[in-house]
């Protein structure tokens, strides 16, 4: 199996369940709380080496009970913790999430250790067996994680691994067009719509991936929900359908959970529809436990769920 570096945030999710998220100075009580390993990076890495893969993750926690659960997904499923910085002062990362019954989420990101990752201990040898680098935008908006993972793309260009590059909603609202000249030479740029109309001040799909195309961007993996996914390269604009599960319960961590799903894919040979389609059937099996991580998918369930999927298309 090929061997993937992840960059990005590991952190603590605090779950509410409420019927409505509360307009500014009210109050509303929760039918349900609970705190679950989650962050882009984190749910990435542990979906990769559920499927199998040597993963190697670079990020920063804080010590105490929230680096033991930010972390303990992870290490479980076999992520190697050789990148893993521990900051001594910040606390681990956290978000807390308001769900309401639509599955619709209100978040609110403490940063925390993250944005504290140090770039001078990353150097060419970190590259050496790596397959592909997947990152999460987020560590690219600001301090020394910033410089970590431009630095992180500028040494995978060098030494020609393929780059994956999920943009998240907060970081693309906190750079904007900003994002673009980061992010051009990557080779697989994932994103939902509201990111993409963002990113590039457009709202409408075709003005809007034109706009990426005018600054050298021609290859885009859109995220449409219950639309499935679009691939847009310069030959073709195609939509992928999704997956359709019964009992969805929680859409956290689904995008990441398509990113490394997708990500597998490429590297394991399947083409952009076919990585489109494996992402739409792990973010779709995501969605069907509470938490980023809760729901474990495997190889064998992966592939056995994307051949159902395939013969559903075709009949």
């Amino acid at each position: 199996m090929p061997n993937f570096l992840v960059v990005g945030d590991a952190t603590v999710d605090q779950m509410y369940f409420v019927d409505t998220v509360p307009e500014p100075g009210g109050e509303t009580t929760a039918t349900r709380a609970m705190m679950q390993p989650g962050g882009a990076g984190g749910t990435m890495a542990t979906a990769l080496a559920r499927l199998g893969h040597h993963v190697r993750i670079a990020t920063r926690v804080g010590t105490g009970p929230f680096s033991e659960l930010a972390l303990r997904p992870m290490l479980a499923s076999g992520v190697s913790d050789d990148l893993i910085q521990v900051d001594e002062t910040l606390q681990t990362s956290s978000v807390t999430i308001l769900v309401t019954p639509d599955s619709q989420r209100t978040m609110i990101s403490a940063l925390g250790a993250s944005r504290a990752l140090d770039a001078t201990q990353l150097d060419a040898r970190t590259f050496e067996g790596v397959d592909a680098l997947v990152m999460s935008a987020y560590s690219l908006v600001d301090g020394p994680q910033r410089d970590y993972a431009v630095k992180a793309l500028a040494l995978a260009n060098e030494a020609n691994v393929p780059t994956f590059v999920d943009m998240g909603t907060g970081a693309v609202n906190a750079l904007r067009g900003r994002l673009i000249d980061v992010v051009r030479k990557v080779d697989y740029l994932l994103m939902n719509e509201r990111e993409l109309f963002t990113l590039t001040g457009k709202d409408n799909i075709s003005e809007a991936v034109a706009g990426l195309s005018g600054h050298g961007i021609e290859q885009l993996i859109l995220k449409v929900g219950e639309m499935g996914s679009i691939v847009v390269t310069p030959e073709r604009s195609e939509l992928v359908d999704p997956y359709e599960v019964e009992g969805v319960i929680d859409t956290t961590g689904a995008g990441d959970v398509f990113t490394a799903a997708f990500a597998h894919a490429i590297v394991s040979g399947e083409d952009l529809l076919g990585a489109a389609r494996i992402g739409n059937v792990a973010g779709a099996l995501a969605t069907t436990a509470v938490g980023a991580q809760s729901r474990v998918i495997d190889e064998d369930t992966l592939r056995s769920e994307a051949r159902v999927f395939e013969k559903s298309s075709r009949s």
